[in-house]
C-alpha cells in the first residue's frame, strides 16, 4: 500500500462497509502491513475525529450521530452498577470507560451499555473473570463517553451523576486532549 494517509482512507472504508468489527491482523492483511502499523495508524484516525471503538473482537467505526459526552466520574467499585443503571435508565448508552493514568497514559475499553440487561451481563462477565475495574489503577477516577438522544438528556445524566456526587470536574489539559 502506498502512503499513510491513503493507507488510513482505505482503514475508515474496509470499517464502513464491514457489517461486524474487523480484527487488527484481518486489516493488516488486506492492507500488506503489520499489525502494530493498523494500531498506530487507528490512533492517528482517532486523533483526526474519527470514531474508531476497539472491541474484543476487532475495530469498529461508530456510527451513532446522536449527541455525545465525555463524563469524569470518581467513586469505589460499590457503587459501579449504580452509575451504569443510573445512565441507561436515563437514556443514556454508556460507550466506553477510560482512565488517564500518570505513567501509562490513557487507557480504555469499549462497553456499549445501553439497558440495565447490558449492565447485567457486564458485572456479571467482570465477576466471573475475576478482573478488576480499569477505573482501580487511578484510585476510582474514570471517564465514560455517553450517547443519549438529545442534549438535554445528557444534561440531566450530568445532573443526576452530580447530584449522587461522583461528577468530577475535568481539568483543562484534560478537556484539551480527551474526546
Amino acid at each position: 500500500m502506498a502512503g499513510g494517509e491513503e493507507r488510513r482512507a482505505r482503514i475508515v472504508e474496509l470499517l464502513e462497509k464491514a457489517p461486524a468489527a474487523v480484527s487488527g491482523g484481518a486489516l493488516a492483511r488486506e492492507l500488506g502491513v503489520s499489525r502494530q502499523v493498523i494500531v498506530q495508524d487507528v490512533a492517528l484516525l482517532r486523533a483526526d475525529g474519527h470514531s474508531v471503538a476497539s472491541t474484543n473482537r476487532g475495530y469498529v467505526l461508530v456510527r451513532d450521530r446522536r449527541p455525545r459526552r465525555l463524563f469524569k466520574l470518581h467513586h469505589g467499585p460499590r457503587e459501579v452498577a449504580d452509575e451504569l443503571f443510573l445512565i441507561v435508565d436515563m437514556g443514556g448508552t454508556v460507550e466506553d470507560t477510560m482512565v488517564n493514568h500518570r505513567t501509562y497514559g490513557q487507557m480504555s475499553a469499549a462497553l456499549g451499555l445501553s439497558s440495565r440487561r447490558d449492565v447485567k451481563r457486564f458485572l456479571s462477565e467482570l465477576k466471573d473473570s475475576r478482573s478488576s475495574l480499569l477505573s482501580g489503577t487511578t484510585s476510582g477516577y474514570h471517564f465514560h463517553h455517553v450517547v443519549a438522544d438529545s442534549e438535554e438528556d445528557l444534561d440531566a445524566i450530568g445532573e443526576a451523576l452530580a447530584e449522587h456526587g461522583w461528577l468530577v470536574p475535568m481539568s483543562d489539559y484534560e478537556r484539551e486532549t480527551l474526546r
